[in-house]
């Protein structure tokens, strides 16, 4: 077999295996933009809501929220009020997040990076328990200090169960 037939067959199968993680339950990222159609901007009205099945409500879970944002995002830091809510529509969590997306000192980017864009996955509600099964949801909410927050390219949620041990 050849060299490179050999070699892209060995990446694909290591890519399928990360691909595949039996802990994740749910993950969806929701591109942004501005209420004009601007690309790349988290308008303070604009609330994804991500909704995600429990079915087996015995594990303890946890929960990331995932951003994608420019090196043009102008702060160090991304204030993202966080809420969680159960199948019978009681909130279950309230919270605000103080994500650092970039070193406060340096200036550098945090997060995985590939040119001017970089990922971050940020655990917000670790252990999380699922009292029954059915249908939550998760509302994000961006709390800067800006209407319209320019370089937020996306954001997510993830939901996983928690590992043993942890």
């Amino acid at each position: 077999m050849h060299a490179l037939t050999r070699g892209f067959i060995v990446l694909v199968s290591g890519l399928l295996l990360v691909a595949c993680d039996p802990a994740e339950v749910y993950e969806k990222n929701i591109d942004l933009t501005s209420p004009a159609g601007d690309p790349y901007v988290w308008a303070v009205q604009n609330k994804p809501t991500f909704e995600f099945e429990i079915t087996d409500p015995a594990p303890r879970y946890d929960v990331f929220l995932n951003v994608r944002n420019t090196a043009d995002y102008s702060y160090y830091n991304l204030y993202a009020r966080v809420t969680l809510t159960g199948p019978d529509g009681q909130i279950i969590s309230r919270k605000l997040h103080d994500m650092n997306l970039m070193d406060p000192k340096t200036g550098e980017p945090l997060g995985n990076g590939s040119g001017d864009i970089f990922d971050h996955r940020i655990l917000a509600l670790p252990n999380q328990e699922f009292s029954q099964p059915g249908t939550y949801r998760v509302q994000l909410e961006q709390y800067m200090r800006q209407d319209q927050l320019p370089g937020v390219m996306a954001v997510g949620v993830r939901v996983g169960r928690r590992e043993a041990g942890k």
